[in-house]
């Protein structure tokens, strides 16, 4: 389906409900605030519906969500539009809102979307949502404003790695530059998003880096977060957000891994790369997906057992390729 289509779809929409995956990311917040400031200007009834707040760090950014259990018998929606997420387990407990809804719309940018709406856009090829959200809108005639724009910036700009991943594209830097023109302010947005840390993140930083270990050779960094840890120093799960290219970091390393240990055997794994491994056909053999060189899954079972699995899968996806891999 083009995204034609899906903006003509989204016109018949009057009470909408957006729904950005759990865990979310710069670009599910800033895509899912960007469209709801969008519809909002075409007189549509639209909500933002999240399973947990938001992180923190994107608390400055213009929008309103509502949390799903505070949702009341009120809270109908002819229309769901879920973004960013590439299975229906990215929408969790809010799924019976996507199965209630009669019309559904998924658009996203992982190459491992199963496509799971009634109207599905998928392209792979955008660096973010964002950058597609940018093309809906334009699309639906709707002038891109300040806070839609600021928005729109916070989606790209961490999908992008601040622009320094390998998805970024000419295109990028060319929306990028229309957005620049609502005069939003570039320099508060970045020291917002890449520069301000919490003390307690600080300090999970710093111990998080004395846990790296290296495997086959140095090409594979590995660091694991289990509850006590996080607890022991003075942190949260939002503070675990944007460790996950930590690893990757280490010269030599080709494949950063992260395990966070959510809740007792609820493992969450992040998998980066920097070359030539395809971590999203890693993280498909567990059940997750996402991108060539950033994807993720969860796993239920503990610790110890997550990180063989996990290490081995890695080990076998570069068996092919000059590197000796041997722990």
């Amino acid at each position: 389906m083009t995204l034609e289509k899906i903006g003509e779809v989204i016109k018949t929409g009057i009470h909408i409900g957006i729904l950005p995956h759990i865990d979310g990311d710069g670009d599910c917040i800033g895509s899912s605030f960007a469209l709801l400031l969008a519809l909002k200007k075409l007189g549509k009834n639209a909500k933002v519906v999240v399973e947990e707040d938001i992180p923190p760090v994107y608390s400055f950014l213009p929008g309103q969500y509502t949390k799903s259990d505070e949702l009341s018998a009120e809270d109908t929606f002819d229309m769901i539009i879920c973004l960013d997420s590439g299975d229906e387990g990215r929408i969790k407990d809010r799924l019976h809102l996507l199965h209630n809804s009669k019309v559904t719309v998924n658009i996203d940018h992982h190459i491992t979307n199963t496509k799971f709406a009634q109207h599905n856009y998928v392209d792979p090829d955008s660096a973010a949502t964002g950058e597609i959200i940018y093309d809906l809108i334009r699309l639906l005639g709707i002038e891109i404003d300040r806070e839609i724009a600021a928005n729109l910036y916070v989606a790209i700009a961490t999908d992008t790695g601040g622009f320094r991943y390998s998805n970024t594209t000419s295109r990028t830097h060319h929306i990028v530059a229309n957005l620049l023109q609502a005069d939003i302010d570039i320099a508060s947005i970045n020291r917002k998003v890449f520069e301000t840390v919490t003390l307690s993140k600080l300090k999970l930083l710093s111990d998080a880096a004395n846990r790296i270990e290296l495997y086959g050779a140095g090409k594979i960094a590995f660091i694991a977060l289990t509850r006590e840890f996080i607890k022991e120093a003075g942190a949260n799960d939002d503070d675990t957000d944007g460790l996950a290219s930590l690893p990757r970091t280490v010269e030599g390393v080709e494949v950063g891994i992260l395990l966070t240990e959510k809740e007792p055997q609820k493992i969450k794994v992040s998998f980066r790369s920097n070359e030539y491994v395809d971590v999203s056909e890693i993280a498909a053999l567990f059940g997750g997906g996402g991108h060539m060189r950033a994807s993720g899954c969860t796993l239920k079972t503990d610790m110890k057992t997550a990180k063989a699995k996990v290490l081995e899968a890695v080990k076998d996806s570069m068996r092919p390729t000059t590197c000796s891999i041997h722990s």
